[in-house]
């Protein structure tokens, strides 16, 4: 299935946001395969927003560990309550963090990344996973990525869990 997610700058970002999870409903319709959605998130997610690291960290024994990603090399594993994917998983909820040098206890996988926005995977009232998305730009996140990135990861784990 071939699907293009690039989008023309006109558009504003809750614009770009709705029509991506438009077609993005379509990419994970019955697949079932969390890997194969879950890469496939990350490459659609790069393809429209450009962002600059994009993956996802799954709960395995206890640690947030590594899963499919766009960008540069990443930390394998993190520990809940440290940094900010950590932080997501121990509250809960989705962490915004306009820059990343002030936040306390964040893990440096990049030099590069200076904002970030974490969102729990959550099935069954229990984290099963993140949602990291790094950008090179201060203040790259807000309350209308929140809304929509939540709603993406609703979808993920409604189709695959």
């Amino acid at each position: 299935m071939e699907q293009s997610f690039k989008q023309t700058k006109d558009i504003s970002k809750e614009e770009k946001y709705l029509h991506f999870l438009k077609q993005y409903a379509l990419l994970i319709e019955n697949e079932k395969n969390v890997i194969s959605v879950l890469a496939n998130t990350t490459a659609a997610l790069k393809e429209a927003f450009g962002f600059f690291w994009t993956g996802f960290y799954l709960i395995e024994n206890g640690e947030l560990h590594l899963g499919p990603f766009q960008g540069s090399v990443a930390c394998y594993r993190i520990k809940k309550g440290r940094g900010v994917c950590g932080t997501a998983w121990a509250e809960e909820k989705t962490q915004v963090v306009a820059n990343v040098d002030l936040f306390p206890g964040h893990i440096a996988c990049s030099s590069l990344s200076k904002s970030e926005i974490v969102v729990p995977m959550i099935k069954e009232q229990e984290v099963v996973g993140v949602l990291d998305i790094d950008s090179d730009e201060l203040n790259t996140f807000d309350e209308i990525d929140r809304i929509y990135l939540e709603k993406l990861v609703e979808m993920i784990v409604k189709n695959i869990y």
